[in-house]
């Protein structure tokens, strides 16, 4: 599958000379958000990585190339584009066979990254299970890779749209260790706080560098979950995205709405509900969690060095 890689020049350089690199999946960008906010924030995002010292590598599939890194005219294309299929494990090698264009979750940007060599990644919310599971079943595939692919996922929680009590049980069966970073609660995506307990807590960039050590070091695979709460100054408290989630998880249920698209279904609803304030929050959060990518990249490649 590595032949069907292709590195921007920059991302390559970086690889080779042993320089931070931070994945950054690609479906927030087609599928999260409207245009031009889509691009606006690809290119944010990017930049926060390279101020905190990485280089990023957005990851997009195009004419059968899985691309790791996007340069800014590729950026902009994919978000104008309509037509472009939400890749996970089950369709990746799909896409690409049959050179349709793609852009990555969680789960297919995880695989991405593993065969790229890159070891940190940094996306909004991770996916999960569904409320109303235990009937539909409708469990993301980002659980079960987050079991099995050598990534580290920065995030703010699972969207809160989800189960987030059955996500974290998901995630304790798949054997992911769930890190708070400098919180005892897990953050639920546009709020800082949520009713659970974090399993695990870590306050410094370098303590995320060591624990991926240690687990390199006693052959251990599968991903590390980092949730990392929205600032402050920017979160909607649970409380009052309760009512808004509750609302749109009702309207979509009425209109008929299921499988792989239902997030995007009600991340988008929920931006009218709340007159774009869950947009802003989404940007803000995506952009704390690529800061935060970049100092664990840098202290890894630091730790390597040593």
């Amino acid at each position: 599958m590595k032949n069907c890689l292709s590195f921007s020049d920059d991302v390559a350089s970086a690889l080779a000379s042993g320089k931070p690199v931070v994945a950054l999946e690609s479906t927030i960008i087609t599928h999260g958000m409207p245009w031009p906010q889509n691009f606006e924030t690809a290119l944010g995002v990017e930049e926060v990585v390279r101020e905190n010292g990485a280089v990023p590598a957005t990851i997009a599939v195009f004419d059968g190339k899985i691309h790791i890194g996007l340069d800014r005219e590729q950026l902009e294309k994919l978000a104008k584009m309509s037509d472009v299929m939400k890749l996970s494990r089950a369709d990746f090698a799909f896409a690409l066979a049959m050179k349709k264009p793609g852009s990555t979750t969680v789960a297919a940007t995880m695989m991405a990254a593993e065969l790229a060599g890159i070891d940190v990644f940094a996306t909004g919310g991770i996916g999960g299970v569904h409320k109303g599971a235990e009937k539909t079943f409708d469990i993301s595939a980002d659980l079960t890779e987050l079991g099995r692919t050598n990534t580290i996922v920065v995030c703010a929680g699972a969207k809160a749209i989800l189960d987030v009590e059955k996500t974290l049980e998901v995630l304790e069966t798949q054997g992911v260790p769930v890190i708070g970073f400098g919180c005892d609660n897990v953050p639920a995506f546009w709020s800082r706080d949520s009713p659970y307990d974090v399993p695990l807590r870590l306050d410094q960039a370098s303590d995320i560098a060591d624990l991926w050590q240690a687990r390199k070091d006693i052959g251990q695979n599968g991903g590390v979950l980092i949730t990392n709460p929205v600032p402050l100054a920017d979160e909607i408290s649970a409380l009052e995205m309760g009512q808004y989630i509750h609302q749109a998880i009702n309207e979509a249920e009425a209109a008929g709405v299921k499988g792989k698209a239902v997030t995007p279904w009600l991340l988008g609803r929920i931006v009218e509900i709340t007159d774009g304030r869950s947009l802003k929050t989404n940007i803000a959060l995506i952009r704390n969690n690529a800061k935060l990518a970049a100092q664990i990249s840098v202290a890894l490649t630091v730790a390597l060095k040593v």
